[in-house]
């Protein structure tokens, strides 16, 4: 059975850059702690620092974790949403900004260690360049993956799961696609560097979330996290899961399953105009579903004869009778 968490921010966050005023009113914290807590499978969650969890408040959010019967499953440190990280945070050209970065990952780490939290999920997504000769592409790169070493050095009791993506904020972040976030954690050489897949980041990097699923399990099982919205492919739309893709995530619940990833599916997702509660309902009833049928162990062995056939039009006949009856 799949652990299945949520972000907060899911439940409540109403705004983006054309309407900064919010789509609708945000309800109070413990109003989406509650929320989250009521959706059947849903048993963590992550905490966005600065948003949701800081060194004034980490007591009163553990204590309302623990009044709604949910854990902490990771925090995600706020390295993008502060003017100070507008041009960088732990690769920043400013060596004050880096230091800046890097001592506040060290206070998230002491949160984490407060609220029995396991993970940081590390999205830098300032860290990165707009313009071509912009960056001093080796320099900038060193002082990511060094940074994230001394990190890991510093916490051996915490795992960092380094997340990818193509762009946004920037045009081009360091950390782009699965291969090369996994090359950035095996160069750290710590057991407690992996990544973490965002579906929605990997279809708008082209890939096939399936497919960075097995690289990343079988060089070094270094699959620590899971982060599951869904998008047309164009851009990083953070929608209901199962809205617009299918068998993809079958086949990326089948390698989950396959390769032995025992982690938290977590939904990140941004329903601005949509009912939050319910929309993060959908993308974990479509989920658990699909997990429903590959719970079988006869349909897993159905899956793994065609996979190993390579026949597609076998393929999509199962998964019409298997899916659609």
């Amino acid at each position: 059975m799949n652990k299945y968490s949520v972000i907060l921010g899911n439940l409540g966050n109403t705004c983006d850059r054309f309407l900064s005023s919010g789509y609708k009113e945000i309800p109070p914290k413990e109003t989406l702690i509650r929320q989250a807590s009521e959706i059947n499978g849903v048993k963590g969650l992550e905490l966005v620092g600065t948003w949701d969890v800081n060194k004034d408040n980490v007591n009163e959010m553990g204590d309302l974790l623990s009044k709604y019967g949910l854990e902490c499953v990771s925090i995600i440190p706020d390295l993008f949403a502060q003017r100070r990280w507008g041009k960088g945070s732990i690769s920043a050209k400013d060596p004050a900004i880096r230091a800046q970065a890097m001592e506040y990952l060290y206070e998230c780490v002491e949160t984490a260690r407060i609220l029995k939290c396991g993970t940081l999920n590390i999205w830098p997504g300032q860290d990165g360049y707009d313009y071509i000769l912009q960056s001093d592409l080796i320099q900038e790169r060193r002082w990511l993956e060094e940074n994230i070493t001394t990190l890991a050095k510093s916490a051996p009791d915490i795992r960092f799961a380094l997340e990818y993506k193509p762009k946004e904020p920037r045009n081009f972040s360091f950390m782009a696609r699965a291969a090369d976030t996994l090359l950035l954690a095996q160069r750290t050489g710590m057991d407690n560097v992996g990544v973490c897949i965002d579906t929605g980041h990997g279809y708008a990097a082209g890939e096939n979330v399936g497919e960075s699923v097995v690289i990343l399990q079988e060089y070094g099982k270094k699959l620590f996290h899971m982060h599951f919205n869904d998008n047309y492919g164009g851009w990083d739309d953070d929608m209901i899961v199962g809205s617009v893709h299918f068998p993809t995530y079958v086949e990326t619940l089948f390698w989950l399953k396959e390769t032995g990833y025992d982690g938290w599916l977590s939904m990140d997702q941004y329903p601005y105009r949509e009912d939050g509660k319910r929309a993060v309902e959908e993308s974990v009833l479509f989920l658990q579903m699909i997990e429903k049928h590959l719970d079988s162990p006869k349909v897993m062995d159905e899956l793994r004869s065609l996979v190993t056939r390579g026949n597609a039009v076998e393929t999509q006949k199962w998964l019409r009778e298997t899916f659609y009856k």
